[in-house]
């Protein structure tokens, strides 16, 4: 209603924000003050942190629910190696921590935006050409002796990396330095790399691409095993920069 005493807090959101599926506000917070103190009210302090409370919804929407479900993290995001899409363990403990915050408020929804560095993330796409070039080599020498894996299961240990990481640069298609006769030099493991990052393509596409994937990367993990409703979660364009 109109009324110079009404608040312009957004009243709904933070009942959203704070309400479980069972219609219950659940808070446990501090409240102090001296019973000495003639203008000591439980009242007015109750009103005092309802009012923080309502200030943080606006404000830190997702720092609040991280305080009530995910152990004071902040869970506006999760951060991705560079040139990579895949989850680890700290990152797959905040979408934990959020599904559970989501599936406990069934009025809230969720929008999701993927993000990419155009420098890092550039330099990252390469490296993880390099490795995943490594562990090809690998994967034949692998299928020859029988055994059968994907890319994303084998590792290149020290010292295996010589040797794949020569056959790798071999099989890149880019001009490579040569002697006098022709041949193809044979250089250290750390000009073969810096050779290969240099010469190996990394697009804008790429980047915008990677940022793609990683808000699916995350909106697969919340409806899947998260088990929020697809309905609720939505994506929205990427976005580029540091």
């Amino acid at each position: 209603v109109e009324s110079a005493d009404a608040t312009k807090l957004p009243v709904n959101l933070a009942i959203s924000l704070l309400k479980n599926n069972r219609g219950e506000i659940d808070l446990a917070l501090p409240i102090s003050g001296s019973l000495d103190d003639p203008q000591f009210s439980i009242g007015g302090l109750i009103i005092k942190v309802i009012v923080n409370l309502f200030v943080k919804a606006v404000t830190s929407p997702f720092a609040l629910l991280g305080s009530m479900v995910g152990g004071g993290e902040e869970l506006s995001n999760v951060e991705f190696a560079a040139g990579r899409a895949t989850l680890n363990d700290e990152t797959t403990k905040k979408l934990e921590a959020l599904a559970k915050a989501l599936n406990e408020r069934n009025t809230l929804k969720l929008e999701i935006t993927g993000r990419a560095d155009p420098e890092t993330d550039k330099e990252g796409i390469k490296r993880l050409a390099i490795e995943r070039a490594m562990k090809a080599e690998k994967l034949k020498d692998m299928k020859k002796a029988g055994e059968g894996k994907s890319l994303d299961e084998i590792d290149i240990s020290p010292e295996e990396t010589k040797t794949y990481m020569k056959r790798a640069y071999k099989e890149a298609k880019f001009p490579k330095p040569r002697n006098l006769v022709g041949m193809q030099k044979d250089l250290p493991v750390e000009e073969m790399e810096k050779l290969m990052m240099t010469n190996l393509p990394a697009t804008d596409d790429d980047i915008k691409d990677l940022a793609t994937r990683r808000a699916e990367v995350v909106q697969n993990w919340l409806t899947e095993q998260g088990k929020v409703a697809p309905a609720r979660v939505f994506l929205l364009p990427a976005k580029l920069g540091a």
